[in-house]
């Protein structure tokens, strides 16, 4: 419960400070600071694999919905085509998500990691909604790089440990690998950008 409240009284001083700052790097800071936050707070949790499933999907959502945007907004090749693999990539990995947990049948059960990486993105999704060019590419790109660090930790340190069926806990061992990949190509795109 305090975690609940710490995640939630987090987010709502994000969203102050997303609203106050003016300066789009530190803006930048923000939402990371946002995505970040929602992941650290659910360490130590234990979590049961309908709610371990839920959190996988959903950030592989949120993911798929924040290269969507790159993709409509950016002129940059590299950005674009950054954009375009992660959709593909996402988009295979909630389909074999989809797939176990019917064949597991599994319900995957929403939860305040899941519900605060939603509120996170939505968060994020505004705050590049207002950039335009180049400042968004940066933006996008660094946000990208933050993302897949936090997501990169929360399968290891939360959602495999917690996964007690094997087929879940190696599908989710194989979108780690997945998303360090990611986390890789964002830097490289964004040390381009620079």
């Amino acid at each position: 419960m305090l975690g609940t409240f710490r995640a939630s009284f987090s987010l709502q001083a994000a969203k102050v400070r997303a609203r106050k700052v003016k300066d789009v790097s530190r803006l930048k800071v923000v939402v990371a600071a946002a995505v970040l936050s929602s992941s650290a707070l659910a360490q130590g949790v234990q979590l049961t694999d309908p709610q371990a499933a839920h959190i996988a999907y959903t950030a592989g959502k949120l993911d798929i919905t924040a290269a969507k945007q790159a993709l409509e907004r950016s002129e940059n090749k590299t950005v674009k085509a950054f954009a375009a693999d992660m959709v593909r990539d996402h988009e295979v990995a909630n389909k074999q998500a989809i797939a176990l947990v019917k064949k597991l049948k599994l319900t995957p059960k929403d939860n305040d990691t899941s519900r605060m990486l939603s509120r996170n993105a939505a968060v994020k999704t505004k705050a590049l909604s207002k950039l335009k060019g180049a400042e968004f590419d940066r933006a996008y790109v660094e946000n990208e790089v933050a993302y897949h660090k936090r997501v990169d930790d929360t399968p290891e340190n939360l959602l495999i440990p917690s996964a007690s069926n094997a087929e879940l806990k190696d599908l989710l061992k194989a979108s780690l690998k997945t998303i360090q990949g990611h986390e890789r190509h964002a830097e490289r795109v964004a040390a381009e950008l620079k």
